[in-house]
């Protein structure tokens, strides 16, 4: 069995990583910083030495390297049963005070890293009629969320991506599934005053991936939003 993980070093992306990595699926994952993609193959080689691990250091927010993480993807796998979009970047601010660019770089990173690596890849998922693409959306998809501009707009765009793959693949045999988080804690919120339990744990969001990803193929769960217990920020 093999996964997909982007944005796979910290937070969300890495406790999705972990859970799969148990489960005994061979992983190919990246993020930015090829220190932390390497440390975190070695750790994961070192835990199950009978699976595979690729870290490859890949900006997100750059098509011609999403492109390239695509086409390595194809040449290590045969087969490619799990997909998760995770990588993504939130930069705070209110559309008619952010700095010139913050919407491009976003769109770049949180959208269109999502489009062409689904693009480039769901034709083996079509060809062996199998496969299921999990999209890490958020609450903000949902909302306008404070102070969230640009992100925001990101954010339900991704939504919008998934709920149209979703219609394109369900006769085709390949799952969709959009997780709409609230606020996780990750790097996002690191240095915030905030009791732990304000926020999600990323590994709650793993659980619940790994419980759509259990599924019969009968059934596909289409979007789950996961809010703290004590509501949104």
């Amino acid at each position: 069995m093999n996964a997909i993980v982007t944005g796979a070093t910290k937070g969300i992306g890495k406790a999705i990583l972990d859970q799969l990595a148990e489960k005994g699926y061979n992983i190919v994952f990246n993020s930015r910083n090829p220190d932390d993609l390497n440390k975190l193959k070695s750790e994961l080689e070192e835990k199950y030495s009978k699976q595979s691990f690729y870290a490859v250091p890949t900006d997100m927010g750059v098509k011609e390297q999403v492109v390239a993480f695509g086409s390595f993807v194809l040449e290590k796998c045969e087969t490619i049963d799990v997909l998760v979009n995770n990588a993504g970047v939130f930069l705070p601010g209110m559309i008619h005070e952010e700095e010139d660019g913050a919407l491009e770089q976003m769109i770049n990173t949180n959208l269109y890293s999502a489009y062409y690596l689904t693009k480039a890849l769901v034709g083996k998922m079509i060809a062996q009629k199998s496969g299921h693409i999990f999209n890490i959306c958020s609450i903000a998809s949902k909302i306008a969320y404070p102070n969230g501009g640009s992100y925001s707009i990101s954010k339900f765009a991704l939504l919008g991506f998934s709920k149209v793959l979703r219609e394109e693949l369900k006769e085709k045999d390949v799952k969709v599934t959009s997780i709409l988080p609230g606020a996780t804690w990750s790097n996002s919120w690191a240095g915030v005053d905030l009791p732990e339990s304000r926020l999600i744990q990323a590994n709650d969001i793993a659980n619940a991936l790994m419980s759509a990803l259990s599924m019969r193929p009968s059934a596909v769960v289409e979007e789950i939003v996961i809010r703290p217990q004590l509501g949104d920020l």
